[in-house]
């Protein structure tokens, strides 16, 4: 079932999600299948429980080919419970993130480049990798949400926020 999203300016994004203690029930099967669902009919490479209005430390994330970030490298899909992210180097890198609760607008983010994440699956399975680039990139984005943090609020320079279509156009000039 697609799930209505919460956009920017509801106070339920800017909470700190409670963490699963239960796995591999019908319930949490049941909220994956519809944060993919959703995702999928946003068309975006993430998605965090918060986002739709369950207060839970949960994220969805995965794409083979993105419109939104055309040249992104694959990302594997990912469902990840309860996450840790360890930075493997102090090292930034600032890239445009865009976000399926801020419609419409993109801004430039800085991000670790390099990480670890750890956490579970649906079923109580251990998950850790290693990841760099985009994929770090998004596991960072969609964590965030878990702490009550929308892109905007990384941002260091304002003036490289704006509407993706002015933004677009400017880029093509």
């Amino acid at each position: 079932m697609i799930r209505p999203l919460l956009r920017m300016g509801d106070p339920r994004l800017l909470r700190r999600s409670r963490p699963v203690d239960r796995f591999d029930e019908a319930w949490l099967h049941a909220l994956v299948a519809d944060m993919e669902e959703t995702m999928q009919h946003h068309d975006g490479a993430g998605l965090a429980a918060p986002q739709i209005g369950v207060d839970l430390r949960l994220v969805i994330f995965g794409c083979e080919r993105s419109a939104r970030y055309p040249d992104a490298e694959p990302v594997p899909w990912t469902v990840l419970i309860n996450p840790v992210l360890t930075p493997l180097s102090p090292d930034v890198e600032e890239g445009w993130e865009g976000c399926l609760s801020v419609p419409g607008l993109r801004g430039w983010v800085p991000r670790w480049s390099r990480l670890r994440y750890s956490g579970f699956d649906p079923c109580g399975r251990p998950i850790e990798r290693s990841v760099s680039g985009f994929h770090a990139r998004v596991v960072q984005h969609e964590c965030d949400h878990l702490d009550g943090i929308l892109y905007p609020m990384r941002m260091a320079d304002l003036s490289r926020f704006g509407f993706t279509d002015v933004l677009d156009a400017a880029a093509a000039d």
